[in-house]
């Protein structure tokens, strides 16, 4: 049977999973957003609570049953710990995949290093019922709290996304928008390659246009 997708047209609740430097940074910027923000981990709620009022004070500690019920949930764990997200809590949902795979920093991983899918594209076969989106794991946690400008600003930086649910991609522009950046939609999930580790997107920042000349040439099939 079928999951039905919950995909209201504009987010008003962000659930994130995981409270370490990534997860703790893209609460506080949605803070600052005007959302409602839950923080789950592995551990109860009330183990994580003194946590979560010091370092994102607003956002709610909460079980990850409850932050999975928000309207996008931002997975921010290790990567090598996807296998402990519950495919079940998260069915149906729009979920972003801010992980990355990082051999030189990890170390290396089978998985991932003996699999031609991009990372991104692994986590969504494991979350079979979630629509996943790649964004947020080309931007520093700090950057993130430091970069966000108005819509319109000349300085303003651009975010790449990538995902197989059209609907699922414009309710996470609208977010990556208010939180203070340019939306630059990448294609398919698969197109998040262009914006892992070690890629020109990756490591700098970009404007919207600097972005989708990149993206375009990244398409381009490769001279003989």
């Amino acid at each position: 049977m079928s999951v039905p997708r919950h995909q209201p047209t504009e987010a008003r609740t962000i659930g994130i999973l995981g409270a370490g430097r990534v997860g703790t940074a893209v609460a506080r910027q949605a803070l600052k957003s005007g959302y409602d923000v839950r923080i789950a981990t592995s551990k109860p709620a009330d183990d994580i609570a003194l946590l979560v009022e010091i370092v994102t004070p607003g956002a709610v500690a909460v079980a990850a049953a409850e932050a999975t019920g928000a309207d996008i949930v931002v997975v921010a764990v290790p990567l090598n710990k996807y296998r402990t997200l519950a495919p079940d809590l998260l069915a149906g949902r729009t979920v972003i995949d801010a992980m990355n795979y990082w051999a030189p920093i990890d170390g290396e991983i089978d998985e991932f290093e003996n699999d031609e899918r991009t990372s991104s594209e692994i986590v969504q076969a494991y979350l079979s019922g979630s629509d996943v989106v790649k964004t947020l794991n080309h931007i520093g946690y700090h950057d993130l709290e430091e970069d966000g400008r108005l819509p319109g600003s000349e300085d303003r930086r651009a975010l790449a996304l990538a995902g197989g649910n059209n609907d699922a991609k414009a309710l996470v522009a609208g977010f990556i928008d208010r939180l203070g950046y340019d939306p630059v939609d990448a294609g398919p999930l698969e197109s998040g390659r262009a914006f892992q580790p070690g890629t020109e997107i990756f490591n700098g920042s970009h404007s919207a246009t600097q972005l989708r000349s990149i993206l375009a040439a990244d398409r381009e099939p490769a001279r003989a």
